[in-house]
């Protein structure tokens, strides 16, 4: 029996739903969030503002009111609910609508890095959406069977869900990629940090693949320069068959990752705030990897959504179909250089970048009146 609570916490609500599950099997394989952090004590990380600029977002007039993101983690957070306050106070954003909910029952324990991913995930995809709501579906531990019991439960309230974690695709043979077919949802997933190699879920083809970049600004948001990270996951499965949106860019007949990319190089990172001690410190961060990207591509994913009369169910046939080679360079920003060990950016599509990073501000209002 699943009981539910509502309560109001300053500006923030939070909805906790726990139900009995059983336990994890010994062999249930064990997801890790592809994140990389060190302390940012002289606020030297990207900011909030100087991402939207580089990337257009600030060109927008969605802020993806109506729209719910849902963010899956394992363990999550004690403290998240402040650290979402701190944020918002600090960057001058409207004060989050967040809620809370653990499908599987809540974790027995506090695992200090997911709580940094979790805060990255709920601050960086409200930086990106600011209207929009956010669902935190909080795993109970980083199994695939809680991570997918919470996935089934994110897909059911949200119409986009981001997945900053991920296993090597041999793992996950035989997972059925049902998980991701729901009418009206489209799922994100980091494609990983470890360089040339496939990870799942990123590999399904019902899921967006977020690779990673190398982005460098100047000190009011303008792009410098953008090269493909040395970590960004990126390859050709062997597990999953090639998806017909990706044939007028490669007939190989196997699945390849990543399908687009974002800033993910942590040695620019992101700035979080994180009231969980990690390593005996809490605080201010800077933190990067392709985890990063997930959860703002989800929330450019809403801020299309705000603007439809119906959600976008197959965003990545889109995010395709809008990156023939004729109009790629009016919707993304292409990646030239670059390689993660296995496979080199180019022109086109690459199995380090995908079709590139987003130019958000033409991007979005063209998939807001795609058929």
């Amino acid at each position: 029996m699943r009981t539910t609570l509502w309560w109001t916490l300053g500006v923030t609500t939070l909805l906790l739903a726990g139900c009995s599950a059983e336990r994890t099997p010994a062999n249930d394989p064990v997801a890790t969030p592809p994140i990389h952090v060190s302390q940012d004590r002289a606020g030297t990380a990207y900011t909030p503002a100087q991402v939207r600029h580089a990337y257009g977002i600030d060109g927008l007039a969605s802020t993806g009111t109506g729209q719910t993101i849902a963010l899956v983690v394992a363990y999550g957070s004690p403290t998240i609910a402040s650290d979402v306050q701190t944020f918002d106070s600090t960057f001058t954003l409207p004060a989050a609508v967040l809620s809370i909910a653990y499908p599987s029952g809540r974790p027995t324990s506090t695992d200090p890095l997911w709580a940094l991913e979790t805060s990255l995930d709920v601050e960086w995809a409200h930086a990106v959406a600011p209207g929009a709501k956010l669902l935190l579906v909080v795993a109970r531990s980083s199994g695939m069977n809680d991570l997918l019991n919470a996935v089934n439960y994110a897909g059911a309230y949200a119409g986009q869900v981001s997945m900053s974690w991920g296993i090597d695709e041999s793992y996950a043979v035989g997972v059925p990629d049902t998980y991701f077919r729901r009418s009206g949802v489209t799922y994100f997933a980091a494609s990983g940090d470890s360089g040339a190699g496939v990870s799942w879920p990123a590999v399904s083809p019902y899921v967006v693949g977020v690779g990673g970049t190398t982005l460098t600004l100047d000190g009011s948001g303008n792009r410098l320069s953008e090269t493909a990270w040395s970590g960004s996951g990126g390859g050709q499965s062997v597990t999953r068959s090639e998806p017909s949106y990706q044939s007028v860019w490669q007939k190989s007949g196997h699945r390849q990752v990543p399908d687009v990319s974002y800033s993910a190089d942590p040695s620019a990172g992101f700035r979080v705030y994180d009231g969980t001690p990690l390593q005996g410190s809490s605080g201010w961060w800077r933190v990067g990897g392709t985890s990063a990207g997930s959860p703002q591509w989800a929330a450019l994913c809403a801020l299309a959504n705000a603007g439809r009369s119906r959600h976008i169910t197959t965003f990545d046939a889109s995010l395709y179909t809008l990156g023939a080679p004729a109009s790629l360079k009016g919707y993304y920003t292409d990646i030239l250089s670059g390689s993660n060990g296995g496979y080199t950016a180019g022109s086109g599509f690459d199995m380090v970048t995908g079709l590139g990073v987003p130019l958000a501000n033409t991007l979005v209002p063209k998939i807001a009146t795609a058929q």
